[in-house]
């Protein structure tokens, strides 16, 4: 028996070492290509309103990549510095100062403890018959302000040409989503006119390069 056992069991491992020396390899793809962002050619813009008044201002990216296939950003990472908040409708620079300062304060950005804020890019999907020079990408993405991450999603115009990936477009937060409750009439209902409406706007034109 075991002279006819030992050839058997030999001939079994040499076929499979065989097949799996020829067998063919599966290919990985490639990870796409990562863009540098450009702060100097960025911006950001928000508006923020109350019952009875409103404001305007920037603030910079501090750094990021978009990945990119082809002429699509498939992916990506921005950070914002969060010290870079700047109300530009408001001219007297004692009251300028007042409001980033109560801005940057733990009443709403706590920029102490949480000095950026991140967008990571999740998704880029093609909307199916935009129009030239329209949003033609809907956007999804975790947000993380103050500690605290929420998926938001958005449309916006994004490509890529001659090296360069750019994106642009408008988002609305809500605030309150992100822990920052102070005067919000949703959670405290008597404060009246001194209320401070629960979103606000961000407008956005990421420039990146390729590397």
């Amino acid at each position: 028996m075991k002279k006819f056992l030992l050839p058997a069991l030999f001939a079994v491992a040499t076929i499979g070492a065989t097949s799996a020396a020829s067998a063919p390899k599966v290919a990985t793809a490639a990870p796409a290509p990562a863009y540098k962002l450009q702060p100097q050619l960025s911006t950001l813009g928000w508006e923020g309103k109350a019952v009875t008044h409103g404001h305007v201002g920037t603030m910079q990216f501090s750094d990021g990549e978009l990945l990119v296939k082809g002429n699509s950003i498939v992916g990506g990472t921005v950070t914002v510095d969060m010290k870079s908040m700047k109300a530009t409708d408001i001219k007297d620079a004692e009251s300028h100062g007042k409001f980033v300062g109560h801005m940057s304060s733990d009443d709403f950005f706590g920029v102490a403890t949480y000095p950026t804020s991140t967008f990571k890019i999740a998704s880029v999907t093609p909307i199916k018959g935009a129009a030239a020079n329209a949003d033609n990408v809907t956007i999804a993405g975790d947000l993380t302000i103050k500690g605290v991450t929420q998926r938001i999603s958005f449309p916006a115009k994004a490509g890529v040409k001659d090296g360069v990936a750019a994106a642009s477009g408008k988002v609305t937060i809500d605030r309150t989503k992100f822990g920052l409750k102070y005067g919000s009439k949703s959670f405290f209902e008597s404060i009246g006119d001194k209320a401070i409406y629960d979103t606000f706007d961000l407008t956005f034109n990421v420039i990146a390069k390729k590397a």
